[in-house]
């Protein structure tokens, strides 16, 4: 792709205003995990040399991938954490705040403006990603990879579905993880908890439409498990398990 011109915001901070409004098709309810809400928008404020914008020939901002860096081997850490996306967004915070050297650096997200799917954009910000961590030093980039076509079967356990490959080649049949397994990650394994979102009933209708009703397990348009909703108590809650994935550089 030509035509496409791959930055970090701190080289073009111009565009910071372009990329937040940025035209994207992620569920609404997915936007109010607590955690993302709390430190998501402090990435491209704080850490614009790991915040990259993708624009097309016209200038037009097609594409984002936001990472952070952390300090994985800290005391207490060591390993990739059950809560995924969520956790090591607090790790990296905590580490800005009080001067930890980081040695690994994270995806949080790689998205593509609506209207621009289907030109393998998201593996260029993959391929970017990875670029810009090796010139800082590090020599790892990890993941907590969202399936995405997980949302297709959601009643699946994640440890099963993760591990499901293609007779032809041995890749993942999920598309978003054999594109990482193809630009050099490995599957490592389950965050179970990667991301919470809880909510009233009044809250969760105003979400997805959906009419909350019942008490139980929900399944909901874009959620890769079921919504656990108890009337009784005016709550539902999603917690999404996404998948580790490590890239050596």
């Amino acid at each position: 792709m030509s035509d496409i011109t791959v930055t970090t915001l701190a080289e073009r901070p111009h565009l910071q205003g372009a990329m937040d409004e940025m035209p994207e098709t992620w569920n609404e309810f997915v936007r109010h995990d607590l955690v993302g809400w709390s430190h998501y928008p402090r990435i491209a404020d704080e850490l614009p040399d790991y915040t990259l914008v993708a624009t097309d020939g016209s200038g037009a901002v097609v594409a984002k991938a936001m990472s952070v860096p952390f300090a994985l081997n800290a005391p207490g850490r060591g390993e990739l954490p059950p809560g995924g996306w969520a956790r090591v967004l607090q790790w990296a915070f905590s580490d800005l705040k009080y001067g930890r050297t980081p040695d690994t650096v994270s995806a949080i997200e790689i998205s593509v403006a609506n209207g621009q799917q289907g030109r393998g954009l998201s593996h260029t910000m993959l391929g970017a990603m990875r670029d810009n961590a090796r010139a800082r030093g590090f020599s790892e980039v990890v993941a907590p990879v969202r399936p995405n076509a997980k949302h297709l079967e959601p009643l699946t356990p994640i440890e099963e579905y993760a591990l499901r490959v293609r007779d032809e080649d041995g890749l993942p049949t999920d598309p978003w993880l054999r594109g990482h397994v193809r630009a050099g990650g490995v599957i490592e394994k389950v965050a179970p908890v990667s991301m919470c979102v809880n909510g009233t009933l009044a809250q969760w209708r105003e979400w997805t439409g959906q009419p909350f009703d019942k008490g139980g397990e929900i399944e909901i348009p874009g959620a890769l498990v079921p919504v656990h909703c108890v009337p009784e108590r005016d709550y539902a809650v999603y917690v999404e398990p996404n998948v580790w994935v490590r890239h050596a550089l």
